[in-house]
């Protein structure tokens, strides 16, 4: 495995997003076509069939979300540990969930300091993972 660093530390799940979202789009684009296309029952039963995709994609986007909320929960809980462990001290509580979630891959040695600068000069995500000298590798995330 590659080892991890900020320009590659975004992970794309093959199944859910190359898989499961464009077929859930042709369907869906296949459906309202035909629905303006055919006339009588024909139009309706593609009617449905739009609509039952449109479903299936919302469906798929809501379980990504709420799996991607668990994850964000999961990872403010043990950051706040970790910091606790450095230091002592919970993480500072105006720290957003972006920044702790962009501080989980800052090293031991660096977190503490980068998790203080991300409060007072207000740093976004991006700026974090940017300012990690040592980077440490997530691999779990989907």
């Amino acid at each position: 495995m590659t080892e991890q660093n900020f320009k590659n530390h975004k992970r794309l799940h093959p199944f859910y997003h190359f898989f499961i979202l464009p077929l859930c789009l042709v369907g869906l684009t296949a459906g309202l076509l035909h629905t303006f296309m055919a006339a009588g029952p024909d139009q309706y039963f593609h009617g449905l069939m739009a609509l039952a995709f449109f479903l299936l994609f919302c469906v798929a986007g809501i379980a990504r979300i709420y799996a991607m909320k668990v994850q964000d929960r999961i990872i403010r809980q043990e950051e706040n540990f970790r910091h606790y462990l450095l230091t002592g001290k919970p993480l500072d509580a105006q720290l957003r969930s972006g920044q702790i979630i962009a501080l989980r891959f800052a090293s031991d040695a660096e977190f503490p300091t980068l998790a203080t600068r991300a409060v007072t000069e207000t740093l976004s995500p991006k700026q974090i993972k940017e300012s990690i000298q040592h980077w440490r590798a997530d691999h779990r995330r989907v």
